[in-house]
């Protein structure tokens, strides 16, 4: 069977939501972290009685209400995207305001987390445990601000009226993009609140 005799809906069904460009630049980002995580695993096997230290300094309650909040926020936009699929833009608006409300939830822990460990007399250059926790969760903090600016570029244009359920190329690829840094949190929070090397 040739292309053109295929189905296009079965075609349709092949193809990865939002962009293939996106795409590239997610796979670019998850080999960062990748190689980030990586590092982090081997520092951590070396030092461990370090690293066990650190962790006994920092709170996993915040870990996990961050947890909570990177998980409420992915499953608003996939209310928002459910909801422009049944011509609903304005519910679509609101499940993204609820999306950004939950990432501020987010970035309000992380704020006081921080502060907490900044009271402790720890920073980045206290030690190799430090130095990974303030830049891994900084640089995905980074991430999740960058994604809440598309999320708000999403809101006005659906608001606007620009996508509908016969257009939802660029909203499934500000959607994915946000997905993939609630994906990383999931790898961050256990990788470095809970789990502990060995040695």
């Amino acid at each position: 069977m040739t292309a053109a005799e295929i189905p296009q809906s079965t075609i349709e069904e092949k193809m990865l939501p939002g962009d293939f460009a996106v795409w590239l630049f997610i796979l670019a980002e998850l080999s960062v972290f990748a190689l980030l995580f990586i590092l982090y695993a081997i520092t951590r096997a070396r030092f461990p009685e370090m690293f066990a230290e650190g962790q006994a300094n920092i709170n996993i309650n915040a870990g996990l209400g961050n947890t909570l909040a990177l998980l409420t926020s992915s499953y608003f936009v996939v209310a928002a995207q459910q909801a422009l699929l049944k011509h609903l833009p304005k519910r679509a608006v609101w499940n993204i305001v609820l999306a950004l409300l939950s990432a501020c939830v987010y970035l309000t822990i992380k704020g006081y987390e921080y502060l907490h460990v900044a009271e402790l007399g720890f920073g980045l250059s206290s030690n190799d445990f430090y130095f990974f926790y303030f830049g891994l969760t900084a640089f995905h903090m980074f991430h999740v601000i960058l994604g809440m600016l598309v999320l708000i570029v999403l809101a006005i244009k659906v608001a606007k009226g620009v996508y509908h359920a016969e257009r939802m190329n660029e909203f499934e690829s500000g959607a994915c993009y946000w997905h993939m840094v609630d994906l990383l949190w999931l790898i961050l929070f256990p990788l470095v609140y809970v789990l502990h090397g060995g040695g």
